[in-house]
């Protein structure tokens, strides 16, 4: 069977390297807003699901909450671990999986790290690992593309050098998935690569009302950008939905 795209890649050398430069600044900027929106009880549990390397459940656990970091990527998890503290916690595990069960107040799935699966059984799965985790009550923030927006605002091709290495990515979308091809070329392979394709499935608010309706998710807001602005569906750049288990 041919392995999923997400799986290597997450967990290669040139991944990390390629988004190593992220905006950290306006993603803990965009920690500390929903923090305040929320505003969880001191102590609350939260799971950060798709951690990555844990700087993100780093910045809720330094807030003072118990946060526990899921990725399927063993070389993020790995470097995560080496932030654990009592009140802070990481492991390799599968979001399709089962994980603790009415365990946590507080469910995140930040910047878009979802729809990478090429089923809609997979994708439903991810949901219910989600919302099983949460206690009755619960709430869920995910952080996803706003489809239309992404559409409108696509570059067919972007080239960026990271230490010497050339990255040349080429975008592109059908009806149902945007699509991202990364060629590589370093010092060690003068002929460039195609390292792998990327591939994000193109679900709409109205497919995320259905998938988190289905897990018993009722969605209580919709904002629009990191500063929790209003969603406008063609010109808001995220789509981020808080949703509560039903208790």
């Amino acid at each position: 069977m041919q392995k999923s795209w997400f799986k290597d890649w997450f967990n290669s050398h040139y991944y990390h390297l390629l988004y190593q430069h992220r905006d950290e600044e306006e993603a803990l900027g965009f920690i500390q807003r929903l923090i305040s929106h929320l505003n969880p009880a001191p102590g609350a549990t939260m799971l950060d699901v798709a951690c990555g390397k844990g700087r993100h459940s780093k910045a809720l656990a330094d807030n003072g909450f118990d946060v526990t970091g899921i990725d399927l990527s063993e070389e993020s998890i790995t470097e995560a671990k080496a932030q654990e503290s009592d009140s802070l916690h990481f492991y390799q595990h599968d979001m399709r999986l089962p994980f603790w069960i009415n365990y946590y107040d507080f469910a995140f799935n930040m910047f878009t790290s979802f729809g990478y699966f090429k089923t809609k059984r997979e994708h439903d799965n991810a949901i219910r690992t989600m919302a099983q985790s949460l206690k009755p009550g619960g709430i869920l923030v995910i952080d996803y593309l706003n489809v239309h927006f992404a559409v409108k605002t696509q570059e067919s091709i972007a080239v960026k050098i990271v230490e010497d290495i050339h990255f040349r990515i080429s975008k592109w979308n059908d009806e149902h998935h945007f699509f991202k091809q990364i060629q590589i070329t370093d010092s060690n392979n003068k002929n460039p690569k195609h390292l792998h394709t990327e591939r994000v499935a193109k679900f709409s608010l109205g497919d995320f009302t259905e998938m988190l309706s289905y897990q018993h998710l009722q969605i209580k807001e919709v904002f629009g950008d990191y500063q929790l602005g209003k969603y406008d569906l063609q010109n808001s750049p995220r789509l981020i939905i808080i949703a509560q288990k039903k208790g």
